[in-house]
Parts: C-alpha cells; structure tokens; sequence
C-alpha cells in the first residue's frame, strides 16, 4: 500500500547553465553535484540528452553517468532521457547494458521522442516521426535487454539477428522509464510496455491538471497489456531552490536567473516584459510557469513541503520527486539548498523523527512524574553522602 513515507527523492538535470561560463567548469560542478546528493542520501539523479540551442550541454548521459558513478556510491543514476530517434536501437541497448554493468546495477534507462526541435533538425528528422521512432526503437530495445535475437526493419533502421552480448547486471533487468508531460501519448507507450512513467511538466499548469488522467490513462493501458500500474515507480518532476527564507533564495537567485528566461524565450523570438527584471522572472515562475518547466518553488523548506503534499492530493501518490536543478546561483548556495532540502523536507515526508517526538511529547505529559522522581533521587543522593560523612562510616 502507497504511502507518504515511501516516496523518494532525487533530481533532474538537463542540465540548464547559462551561456556566459566555461562549460568545462559547469560540466565539473554537475559531477560535484552528484557527489553531494549522494552524501545527503538523495535516492537518484537524472542526466539528459540535447545536442543544441546553448544552456543544455550534455549531449551523452551515459558517459556523464559513468564518470559520476565512480565519485558516488549508493545513489541510482537515470538516463533523462535517452532520445531513442538519434541512435540505432543495438547501439543504445549495448550502450545501457555496458553502463549497468559499470555501476553494478545503478541505471534507470529513461527514454524519449527528442525534446528540442533544433535537435531534430540537424539529423534531418521530421517532428512528427518522432513518436513513432520512440516506439519503434522500444519495440527494439526492450527484447535485445532481455537477451532476446531481434530481427526488426523499419525505414529509419535495420537489424538482423541481433543480440546484445552483454547481460544486465540484475537478472530481472533494467528498469526503463518513458517520459510523459502533458499528452496521454507517453502514459499510452508506457503502459503498452510495462515501463514506468516519468511526468517531466508536473508542476506547470497544464501538466499539473493532467497528472491524475494520464495516471488513469497509464492504468487502463497497463491492464489491457498484461502489466501492472505502480505508483512506486511514478516519478513527477518539479523546479525547487531553498533558502533559509524567501528573501534568501530571491537574493541567491536573482543574478543568473535571466539566463533561463532567455534561453526559453530567445529559442521563440519572445521578449515579455516579465522577463526584463530578476523580480519580473521569479514571479513569472513561481506564479505562472517558465516554458514547459513548470512552476518552481524559490522559497523555504515549508514551501517545498506544501508543493509535494499537493502534488500528493492530486495524484492520489507517486514514487519519487525529482528536483529540476537549474544552475541559477552560485555553488554554495545550491548546496545549500539541497542540504536544507534533505534535512527538513524529507524527514517530513520519511517520519524519521516520529521516534524522537514521541519521546519529548512522553517527557512533557509526564513531567511532574519524572521530575518528582528525579528531585526524589537527588535528595536521597544527598541525604546518603551527607549522613555517611557524619557518621564517619
């Protein structure tokens, strides 16, 4: 049975950086990154995959998993997402396998059509076979991570009694995610496969009013193909930044913020008069949506706190939130940022000090019990020492 306390925690990087800093340097800060939520205990980290338009600098997740899996030791890495259109299907399986083995089990291998358009068309690929091919490839991949021989031709790729050589590090598999925002078309696919189901636009409006229907969509798929619909493996995206106050997370934020509302309306030739000031930005994001991110808490722990309880009511529970991490303030701020969010959000939802509030909460309902007690010790301490040394004995 789903409940709060089961749900884990995680982050998702694209990874947005602004485009006036050394992207060597930002690609060194992402894998500090991953160190530090592996220190914190954060459950997973999700990398993406973009081959153009400037702040989305990771065109191989699974090389920059690799190297983060050598630096960490417990958290789970997600490929978010793989776009399957770009590659041979063997490839990507192949690729998968040899990074599951690497890190002993440790992949989440999310998939998806291809996010930016630019992307597309650089490969000559039409938008409107991307969803197609996405499918195409998963009817592909999913028996070749199997161990299955696939013999498969479609216009864009062929294969011929092919295997992938390498096994999965855990027998029963690797776990494959397809993502969904706001279309029932991920939660169809999804469901069609039994995989499970990662809501990328959960926090903007419209993703936000969908998330309880493409959950019903997903369940009724999943039952017509034999598959079963767990919550455990729901995963909702949703931008957060934390400070000790609002007033703090404004400030840590406001200088490098600009840089995201660029990057989104530079690539629609849009020039808003929200997105001339940091404040104009920031209340724009909190309170209407960025793009397709969604709507961001910059504020305290408490915030953070209330988002996820909403979310909770309306899906009726999911598995995992992932923060969608944007490099808008400077390192030490955004570790902070994470260490408050694992020190006061997650135990809220983790009850990890049901424990220690009961015992304070039995202290003072028996307090006149346990003082009396106490002073009735000390007197009796004193009585003894004081009488013995009268005596002489």
């Amino acid at each position: 049975m789903w409940t709060p306390s089961s749900i884990r925690f995680g982050a998702f990087l694209a990874p947005y950086h602004p485009l006036d800093a050394d992207p060597a340097l930002q690609l060194r800060r992402d894998l500090d990154l991953m160190e530090h939520l592996d220190h914190l205990g954060f459950d997973e980290a999700w990398m993406g995959e973009h081959h153009s338009t400037g702040a989305e600098i990771v065109p191989a997740p699974d090389l920059f998993i690799a190297a983060a899996a050598e630096r960490t030791r417990h958290i789970r890495f997600g490929t978010g997402v793989v776009s399957l259109p770009y590659h041979h299907p063997l490839v990507t399986a192949d690729r998968i396998t040899q990074l599951d083995l690497q890190t002993r089990g440790r992949v989440i291998f999310g998939t998806g059509p291809g996010k930016i358009p630019l992307d597309a068309h650089m490969m000559g690929i039409d938008p409107s076979d991307q969803r197609r091919r996405q499918g195409e490839a998963l009817a592909a991949i999913l028996p070749l991570l199997r161990g299955e021989q696939v013999t498969m031709e479609t216009d864009w790729f062929t294969l011929r009694d092919a295997r992938a050589q390498l096994p999965t590090y855990d027998p029963a598999g690797i776990e494959v995610a397809a993502a969904s925002t706001i279309s029932p078309n991920g939660s169809v696919l999804a469901g069609t496969h039994g995989l499970s189901l990662l809501s990328l636009a959960a926090s903007s409006p419209s993703g936000f009013d969908a998330l309880d229907r493409n959950w019903g969509v997903y369940e009724k798929t999943c039952a017509e193909h034999g598959h079963r619909a767990d919550r455990s493996t729901w995963r909702l995206v949703n931008p957060i930044f934390l400070a000790e106050s609002r007033a703090d997370a404004e400030r840590a934020v406001s200088r490098r913020i600009g840089a995201m509302a660029a990057y989104v309306n530079r690539q629609t030739g849009q020039r808003p008069v929200w997105a001339e000031t940091p404040r104009g930005i920031i209340d724009q994001w909190r309170n209407e949506t960025l793009g397709e991110f969604g709507q961001a808490i910059i504020g305290t722990p408490d915030e953070a706190v209330a988002q996820i309880e909403r979310l909770i009511d309306k899906t009726g529970g999911f598995g995992t939130l992932l923060i969608l991490h944007v490099d808008m303030a400077d390192w030490e701020a955004t570790k902070r940022s994470y260490e408050l969010f694992a020190a006061e959000v997650v135990p809220h939802f983790k009850n990890r000090n049901r424990g220690r509030e009961a015992s304070l909460q039995y202290a003072e309902d028996h307090h006149e019990l346990l003082v009396g007690r106490l002073v009735t010790a000390l007197t009796k301490a004193h009585t003894d020492y004081y009488g013995t040394a009268a005596t002489g004995v």
